[in-house]
């Protein structure tokens, strides 16, 4: 937990999905590396689904790689609060 509203350096933002991305691509070459060796040992099924989750994994890897900025941004954002800059309409001067 932050005690204060400002973002982490983009060092350590740059660093963290690039370790996020890199695990999943490992991910996705430990799928494409199981569906050759189980195809034709296995169900037809289950290489199918091991050669889907290799196709799809990238496109999955780049989007929350990219999202994961923005999303910490807009919820620090969504929780800070404006405070007025005059007095409020109802408490003007007489």
């Amino acid at each position: 937990m932050s005690i204060t509203t400002a973002r982490a350096p983009l060092t350590d933002d740059l660093t963290r999905r690039q370790h996020r991305y890199l695990l999943q691509m490992s991910i996705r070459v430990v799928c494409f590396v199981a569906a050759v060796l189980v195809w034709g040992r296995v169900p037809l099924a289950v290489g199918i689904a091991l050669m889907v989750a290799a196709t799809v994994l990238p496109y999955i890897a780049v989007l929350a790689a990219n999202a994961a900025g923005e999303r910490r941004g807009t919820m620090t954002q969504a929780g800070a609060r404006l405070l007025p800059t005059g007095p409020l309409p109802d408490e003007a001067p007489r």
